[in-house]
C-alpha cells in the first residue's frame, strides 16, 4: 500500500472516531469481532481457527455463559488481504459495536489495522490472540494494543535453525512469502545465524496468494544451486506444499521445515493427494514447528476437552463464509489454537465481573498470572509482557499423523 493511500485511510479513521459507539455488551451477549481468511488459498486457517473458538464458546454458552452473557463471534472474510481487513475492522468497531477484536489471521492483515487500534486508544479497543507470530504487534508502539497467546516467529524459526546447527547442518536456505510475515521469519533465521557467525546460504521468495497449481521451479532452482542442506519455509499452505512438490520432483531431498502458520494438515493433505496421483513420496523429510501442543496428546486436559467439544458441537462458520468445496477438519493445530484462545478469553471475562466494561479489559488481562488452561505451560500477562506462551513444539508426519520429533540426529551431517 502506498503512503498516500494509507494516510487517506487513517484520516478517514480519525474522522470516524467520534462516531464510535460506546455500547460494548448488552445484558445477554458479548460480541467479539473477527476478520480472517475464510476463502481462497488460505481460507482453511480462518475457518478452523473460528471453529476451534466456537467449540469452547458453545460449551460455555450452553452452561449459562459468562456471568449470564453468551459469547458471539461476528466474523468477516478478508481473503488474507489488508484492505478488506481494514474495512472489516472499522465495521466491527463502528457498526457492530464489538467488545474486542479476536482471532485475526495473518501478519500483512494484522499489521495494517494496528494504526486503527492506536487511533482508537481512548475507546479501549484491543486485539486478542491473532494467528500470527510476527513482530510489528509485539514491539513498540503497537505492542500495548495486542495480546498474544502464541509464541513468535522469531522463536519458531530460531529454534529450527538451532536444532539443525546442533546436528551439523549449517548451509541453510530460506523460502518465504514476500511480505511482513515472510520477513519476520527471515529475520528470526538471520538473527540466529548471526549468533553463530553464519549466514543464510540462499533465499527465494513468492507473492502472497499463490496457489498450489503455481510452479515454484524457479525458487527450487535458486536454493538447489546454492547447495542448501536444509530449508526453512515461511509461507501459507498452498505455496509451501507446491514448493515441496517441486523440490522433491527436482531431486532436492533435504529437510524442509515449516512454521505454525502454514496450517500443517492442509499442507500435508495437498501432498498426500500428490502422492496418490504420482505414486511418489512427498510427505517425508519434513519438520513443522507448532506453538500449541499436539491434539493427539490426550494426557493433557485441554486436549481431551477440545476433542470432546469439537466432536459434540462440530461448529460451522456462517453459511456465507463457507467455500463450497471446503472439507472441514475434525481436529487440527489451528482449531486447537482457536480453542485455547477462547479458553483464555473466557478466563478474562470471568474476572471482569457481572458488568464487563471495555475500559477494564487491559488491566484485567495484564493481571493474569500463572493460569492453567490445561496444557503443559501456564499463562501470564503483565503491563510489559503481552505474550503468554513461549514454548515451541517440533513435529513430523508419520503413519498418518503428526508426531513429535524425538531425534534430530536422523539429519546429522
Amino acid at each position: 500500500m502506498s503512503g498516500s493511500i494509507l494516510k487517506a485511510i487513517l484520516i478517514f479513521i480519525f474522522c470516524l472516531l467520534p462516531c464510535f459507539a460506546s455500547a460494548e455488551t448488552d445484558d445477554n451477549t458479548i460480541v467479539l469481532g473477527m476478520s480472517a481468511a475464510f476463502k481462497g488459498p488460505t481460507g482453511g486457517l480462518g475457518t478452523e481457527l473460528y471453529r476451534g473458538a466456537r467449540a469452547y464458546f458453545d460449551y460455555i454458552n450452553d452452561n449459562g455463559g459468562v456471568n449470564g452473557r453468551k459469547i458471539v463471534i461476528k466474523a468477516y472474510d478478508d481473503g488474507y488481504n489488508p484492505i478488506p481487513t481494514i474495512n472489516n475492522t472499522i465495521r466491527l468497531i463502528e457498526k457492530d459495536k464489538v467488545f474486542a477484536l479476536f482471532n485475526y489471521v495473518g501478519t500483512p492483515t494484522v499489521a495494517r489495522i494496528l494504526p486503527i487500534l492506536k487511533a482508537s486508544e481512548d475507546k479501549h479497543f484491543f486485539l486478542f490472540f491473532p494467528f500470527t507470530g510476527a513482530l510489528p504487534h509485539r514491539t513498540p508502539p503497537y505492542d500495548k494494543y495486542v495480546f498474544n497467546l502464541r509464541a513468535s516467529y522469531e522463536q519458531e524459526t530460531g529454534g529450527l535453525v538451532e536444532n539443525f546447527i546442533k546436528v551439523g547442518i549449517k548451509r541453510i536456505g530460506i523460502f518465504y512469502q514476500a511480505d511482513a510475515y515472510g520477513r519476520s521469519g527471515w529475520d528470526g533465521v538471520r538473527k540466529t545465524f548471526k549468533k553463530h557467525g553464519l549466514k543464510i546460504i540462499g533465499e527465494a521468495t513468492y507473492k502472497r496468494g499463490a496457489k498450489y497449481t503455481d510452479s515454484f521451479k524457479t525458487q527450487v532452482n535458486i536454493l538447489q544451486s546454492a547447495g542448501v542442506e536444509a530449508i526453512i519455509s515461511v509461507g501459507a499452505y498452498a505455496a509451501c506444499a507446491a514448493f515441496i512438490r517441486d523440490a522433491r520432483d527436482a531431486g532436492l531431498d533435504v529437510p524442509i521445515a515449516n512454521v505454525s502458520f502454514v496450517g500443517s494438515e492442509f499442507m500435508i493433505q495437498l501432498l498426500l493427494d500428490e502422492e496418490k496421483r504420482k505414486g511418489k513420496k512427498y510427505t517425508h523429510n519434513l519438520v513443522n514447528s507448532q506453538v500449541v501442543p499436539s491434539y493427539e496428546d490426550t494426557s493433557l486436559p485441554a486436549v481431551r476437552q477440545y476433542r470432546e467439544l469439537m466432536d459434540k458441537y462440530n461448529p460451522m462458520p456462517p453459511a456465507e463464509l463457507i467455500e463450497g468445496d471446503y472439507k472441514f477438519l475434525r481436529y487440527s493445530f489451528v482449531s486447537f489454537e482457536g480453542f485455547l484462545n477462547a479458553k483464555v478469553f473466557v478466563e478474562i471475562l470471568k474476572r471482569m465481573g457481572n458488568n464487563p466494561k471495555r475500559e477494564n479489559i487491559k488491566k484485567v488481562t495484564e493481571s493474569l498470572k500463572n493460569v492453567s488452561i490445561g496444557i503443559d505451560e501456564k499463562i501470564s500477562f503483565s503491563p510489559t509482557e503481552h505474550q503468554a506462551l513461549h514454548k515451541i513444539y517440533y513435529t513430523e508426519y508419520e503413519d498418518g499423523k503428526f508426531v513429535p520429533v524425538k531425534n534430530w540426529d536422523k539429519w546429522k551431517k
